[in-house]
């Protein structure tokens, strides 16, 4: 992390420690979810669909709840109060997922850790501005989507040798996963501690008599200004689009593999693979934003993700997943560390957490529209690839918009 401040470096160990959550949410426990249901009679396309389903509860969750909350986290002195709260809840859903044993009970815990995971991203999101300065905003953003690639590589690999090598230690595969759950929740906790000793709220609204319904009032006025700014307009549509399938495809891409065929072991190190080599992708991509604009950037990393959709239609093949899994890596945190940096500098700072509520619902909440679709077309068609081809069909769109923006100058 060298050239960090000591804040900003706190600021970026959350990445490294939630992404180690998300990182057990693409790997792990989609294969283990799926071995429960499979033991109680589901099809793979059944599981593969109530999982989507339930990701989707998920973001309508966020969706629901973020521009509220978002909103009352910029009153002064309510952020970091506000952000500690999901986190801790994050972290207990995290630990609890080694209890339920039948697939449905598992799944409402997930929906919990899930939706309050992201919840703290709203908050955490917008302390970039609190941070840094915008002419460091994009180096600092895509140091914390590479360390946080790289550091969840710690315990997703202690984790990973507890499950291939159970047998030897004595333990099933099923209690190695219940210990995954714990080692990866006390990680979470453990590194985040530094940011919620130092961070300070340096941005705000004055507290209000009655903050929450002046939250309501704050919300209202920001839907006006945001219908008003053209560019943050035509921006959010955009995320809305390329986005989803981003996280749709980080969400589900364990559980397609595993329905094309892919063993479990070939899955769990390709992505561990991706981790890997997005760390050197992710800092690259914030050098190239010194030379090269946002705009193009971002516009580079959709048509990449538009050609992964494309080549997972045919996937079928062991060494297929592991190209695409390199092939995520290289685009994967720099465009949400780009689309991240360059929404915090185009919206007024005082009210950074209400931007981000909004951000997360076109961000994290658009997700709810692949997931969805995934679901729903991989259960009528009986097969996952119909779905990936409507993730291309996003890219597209979210590529025709962007352009729009890019359009309205340079933020």
């Amino acid at each position: 992390m060298k050239g960090l401040s000591k804040l900003e470096k706190q600021w970026v160990l959350y990445d490294v420690g939630n992404s180690a959550f998300v990182m057990l949410c693409t790997t792990i426990i989609p294969i283990y979810f799926k071995n429960i249901a499979t033991a109680e009679g589901i099809s793979l396309a059944d599981s593969t669909a109530y999982l989507s389903y339930a990701l989707s509860v998920c973001t309508i969750l966020v969706a629901l709840m973020g521009p509220v909350f978002g909103t009352l986290a910029d009153t002064k002195g309510y952020k970091k109060p506000m952000f500690a709260s999901f986190f801790v809840i994050g972290v207990m859903g995290c630990l609890s997922l080694a209890i339920p044993k039948e697939w449905l009970a598992f799944l409402v815990v997930l929906v919990i850790a899930k939706t309050t995971y992201s919840m703290s991203l709203i908050f955490y999101d917008s302390m970039l501005a609190d941070v840094t300065t915008d002419e460091r905003m994009d180096m600092v953003s895509s140091h914390g989507y590479a360390w946080g690639y790289i550091g969840s590589c710690i315990p997703f690999t202690a984790c990973l040798l507890l499950i291939l090598f159970a047998e030897k230690l004595g333990i099933s595969a099923v209690t190695a996963t219940m210990i995954s759950f714990g080692i990866t929740g006390i990680w979470w906790f453990a590194v985040t501690i530094p940011l919620l000793k130092n961070y300070e709220q340096k941005h705000w609204v004055e507290v209000k008599k009655n903050p929450v319904r002046e939250s309501f009032v704050r919300l209202k006025n920001v839907l006006f200004k945001i219908n008003k700014d053209k560019k943050v307009l035509y921006f959010l549509a955009a995320f809305f689009f390329y986005i989803d399938g981003v996280y749709t495809i980080i969400d589900l891409a364990t559980s397609y593999g595993k329905d094309v065929g892919i063993d479990d072991t070939h899955l769990l190190l390709a992505l561990l693979l991706t981790q890997i080599v997005a760390f050197p992708c992710s800092l690259l991509f914030g050098k190239f934003s010194a030379k090269f604009k946002s705009e193009k950037l971002i516009k580079v990393c959709i048509l990449g993700y538009l050609g992964i959709a494309l080549f997972a239609l045919q996937l079928d093949r062991a060494w297929e997943f592991w190209f695409l899994a390199v092939c995520v890596a290289v685009f994967q945190g720099a465009i949400q560390a780009l689309s991240r940096s360059y929404f915090a500098r185009i919206i007024p700072k005082e009210n950074s957490s209400e931007y981000f509520g909004f951000y997360d619902i076109f961000g994290k909440g658009a997700a709810f529209m692949g997931t969805m679709l995934m679901g729903i077309s991989t259960q009528l068609s009986g097969s996952s690839r119909t779905g990936v081809g409507m993730l291309a069909v996003m890219f597209i769109i979210g590529f025709f918009l962007f352009g729009k923006t890019e359009k309205l100058g340079r933020a």
